[in-house]
């Protein structure tokens, strides 16, 4: 006899005849356990962010970032295919919810692709500017001040429909580690690119956020057909 769904069982994913949803369950959840580790291992390995430190470091400070990036890139396919199954299950929000974490995840990524490649940049010409409000023109401030705010709303909203449908381990970590991550983003615009208060706000951020992910990508989504 199969049990009975409740409001904080796993949500349901959506079954297909040709075997998709598999697939796209696989895809997610595979790319969500590479995707967290991946992210957070290039926050560790970021170098200094001032602009002689980041001349200093080299082409380490753009492969640091080209890691987030593949990183961030894995868990925006992740929500793309946790978000083709099994929405139904999290109501009429839900959907929305989803999106709005895809979006947030997306943004922060146009971040550390443009933060990667402007700054090496202006480094070598104008290192004293690095990091600060003095190189945030209006075509950087396009890209960098809505992922600042979209990335953690997304997040936040998502771990309130997480927890909302039993996932509170997931939902906690992803919330709480988006939230503390954009902190200390924010922080280099209030205590300068100097401050070791970046890189702990960052790596203490990413740290639940990548295992919150993990955390995501091992969930055993059950089949429409196995529920009653």
């Amino acid at each position: 006899m199969a049990k009975s769904s409740s409001a904080t069982a796993v949500p349901l994913a959506v079954t297909h005849a040709d075997g998709s949803g598999g697939r796209l369950r696989t895809i997610a959840g595979v790319t969500a356990l590479v995707g967290g580790p991946l992210f957070l291992l290039g926050v560790i390995l970021h170098p200094a962010r001032d602009g002689q430190g980041i001349a200093e470091a080299g082409g380490l400070y753009g492969l640091t970032h080209d890691v987030q990036a593949i990183g961030l890139l894995l868990q925006a396919i992740s929500l793309a295919g946790m978000l083709a199954f099994g929405m139904h299950a999290f109501g009429r929000r839900g959907p929305l919810v989803w999106c709005a974490a895809l979006i947030g995840t997306l943004s922060w990524l146009g971040l550390i692709v443009y933060d990667g490649s402007h700054n090496p940049v202006m480094a070598r010409y104008a290192p004293a500017v690095v990091h600060t409000h003095a190189d945030l023109d209006a075509g950087g401030a396009v890209i960098v001040l809505p992922a600042l705010l979209l990335f953690p709303l997304g997040y936040v909203l998502l771990a309130v429909l997480l927890s909302r449908h039993g996932m509170r381990w997931p939902a906690l970590l992803l919330g709480a580690g988006a939230v503390l991550y954009t902190a200390g983003g924010l922080l280099i615009f209030v205590l300068g690119p100097h401050s070791p208060f970046v890189q702990i706000f960052e790596v203490a951020g990413a740290v639940p956020y990548a295992l919150g992910f993990v955390l995501l990508g091992r969930i055993r989504w059950r089949s429409e057909d196995t529920a009653g």
